[in-house]
């Protein structure tokens, strides 16, 4: 055996044992003759000590960071004051016998461990970042909860089976990775934004339950939560309907958390999307801390402002929020809350609004244009006490539903109002089937999801059974009820504007299947990544992955993307346009 022991391993029961011991040099000091060497592996670090009468000693004066060591000792105490507490091993030393140079190093062009170091740098060098402990702890933690997923469901009766990388372009909401094919001139496959259409399929042919630990891709622009690919927990179950699915996704999530040293309490929490939309301008609240919007636009549909009192009358295409501080005035001063306005603006707020509840005085541009008796209502209704501020967001639903949202989370981040260790999971319910953007009508989630009533005259107030769970605010997962029944699939193409040539051409397949006996179905699919970030406290997603790509979908290590040989372009039937200015 190369090795006894991993370093972090050894303790002060293990004095006066001979161990052999394999790892790089962290650290190297040479203190009057006597050589102290941090020797480093995945557990962590320990202290070797190489005395001059040692015949290891030479070589020990040579050693450097990040040399390839393998090394035998005895583990003595360390002397007295001389303790490390920092450490696993700081009570304890390995006095060196024999030491082994297996491979030297290059000076290292970052600090391993060292997070300061500019994040393109680190991934450059993601061979050396991994080597920190830290970073083992991490994936550590992943494969425990990837081993955890596949226990939890293969008890539950799901099978995991693989599906195609290479597939068929498909309007799912974000761009597809596109892959020229050599042999089928001018036609590309596309890799999957999801498994979506294959475990719809696996269901059609009696699999009954199906998962994976899915790769996808989106072609999209990147934020710290997103990469352009990425895992998901991919479910799908027949014979079910939206309960058994949340079930099956509570008791999976349950017990991924306590494989990583977390305890979770199931059922959880259910809220509707209307519900979420009015009280948290979010389909992802984040309820560790209270302050919800509350609705006032009764109490200004009398108001000697003539911009507020239409906006109050109009209560189907605009909300008019108050958000409470409580006891918050003290807090805000005149930069901040100017500070708090330049916020909001850049959502679509229009300004920023506010009332100051003060000890003798009611202060803040809005009280003016408000009656006695619509304060007094307001003060009843939002329960004011002195000290309190509130703010206001006034304008159409969907933009006051989202800055006000966002100044909610960024008040309760500003005051500290979060506590970091809580969990508060939820499930969001009943999402809006549809919505339209710029004129065209959108599915919201994906269009094989099950409406809930086609027949309503506005088609954003279509429901359908589709529910996603959210962590603090995180969505870590969402999914639907699928639509089984072949008549219904194609109502719901006729009101998102797909032709029956271009249904045909792109879900043919799928709407074959559908004519020969689909069973009822359903599913959910988790973010393996964003849950992996959460349970790690890493701040990025990138910190999750082994080799992630950057920010501008650009991996530093390998240089990809890069660019083809003419021969290889000539194959593939490509040929690429000038670039402008060339």
């Amino acid at each position: 055996m190369l090795r006894s022991h991993l370093c972090a391993e050894l303790n002060e029961a293990h004095i006066g044992q001979e161990v052999r011991l394999c790892g790089w040099c962290n650290t190297y000091r040479d203190h009057g003759g006597v050589v102290f060497i941090d020797l480093r592996d995945k557990s962590g670090l320990i202290q070797l000590v190489c005395d001059p009468s040692s015949e290891a000693h030479a070589l020990a004066s040579s050693v450097r960071d990040e040399y390839v060591l393998r090394v035998k000792g005895k583990i003595r105490a360390r002397g007295e004051g001389l303790e490390n507490p920092k450490l696993a091993t700081g009570k304890i030393e390995v006095v060196l016998d024999e030491l082994v140079i297996e491979n030297k190093s290059a000076t290292p062009p970052i600090g391993i461990g060292d997070e300061s170091v500019n994040e393109e740098l680190r991934l450059k060098y993601r061979y050396l970042d991994l080597r920190s402990p830290r970073a083992y702890k991490i994936f550590e933690m992943r494969s425990r909860a990837s081993l955890a997923i596949r226990n939890c469901l293969q008890k539950m009766g799901f099978l995991e089976v693989e599906t195609p990388i290479l597939t068929k372009a498909t309007p799912e909401g974000a761009r597809d990775y596109l892959v020229p094919s050599r042999v089928h001139e001018g036609e590309f496959f596309a890799l999957p934004q999801s498994p979506q259409i294959f475990k719809q399929l696996l269901m059609m042919g009696g699999f009954d339950r199906y998962f994976q630990l899915a790769k996808c891709f989106r072609d999209e622009d990147l934020r710290a939560d997103r990469q352009p690919e990425f895992t998901q927990i991919d479910i799908e179950m027949s014979f079910c309907d939206q309960e058994d699915v949340m079930e099956v996704g509570e008791k999976l999530i349950s017990e991924v958390f306590e494989a990583c040293g977390k305890s979770v309490q199931i059922p959880f929490m259910r809220m509707s999307y209307a519900q979420a939309m009015e009280e948290y301008g979010s389909d992802k609240p984040d309820l560790r801390f209270e302050m919800p919007l509350v609705e006032v636009a009764d109490c200004f549909v009398d108001s000697n402002n003539e911009m507020f009192a239409s906006i109050a009358k109009d209560s189907k295409l605009n909300r008019f929020k108050a958000l409470k501080v409580e006891g918050g005035d003290a807090f805000f001063s005149r930069k901040t809350l100017g500070e708090l306005e330049e916020f909001v603006r850049k959502f679509g707020a229009k300004g920023l609004a506010y009332i100051q509840i003060k000890e003798d005085e009611i202060k803040g541009p809005l009280y003016k244009f408000m009656s006695e008796e619509s304060y007094q209502r307001l003060a009843q209704r939002l329960e004011l006490k002195v000290g309190d501020i509130v703010f206001f967001g006034a304008g159409e639903k969907k933009i006051v539903w989202d800055y006000m949202g966002r100044l909610r989370l960024k008040i309760a981040q500003d005051m500290g109002m979060i506590d970091e260790h809580v969990l508060k999971f939820l499930w969001v319910v009943d999402f809006p089937m549809f919505e339209r953007d710029e004129g065209r009508v959108k599915a919201l989630h994906h269009p094989f999801t099950m409406p809930k009533d086609l027949n309503k005259d506005d088609v954003e107030e279509i429901e359908s059974v589709a529910y996603d769970m959210v962590l603090n605010g995180v969505e870590l997962g969402g999914g639907s009820i699928r639509i089984h029944k072949d008549e219904i699939q194609s109502r719901v193409f006729d009101l998102l504007g797909i032709s029956k040539e271009e249904a045909q051409d792109k879900f043919g397949f799928l709407l074959e299947a559908l004519s020969f006996g689909a069973p009822p179905h359903g599913g959910i699919a988790f973010g393996f990544d964003r849950i992996m970030m959460l349970l790690s406290g890493a701040s990025s997603i990138r910190d999750v992955i082994a080799f992630p790509k950057t920010q501008k979908a650009t991996c530093p290590l390998t240089d990809a993307p890069s660019s083809v040989s003419l021969e290889q372009l000539r194959e593939l039937h490509i040929r690429l346009r000038e670039k402008k200015g060339e």
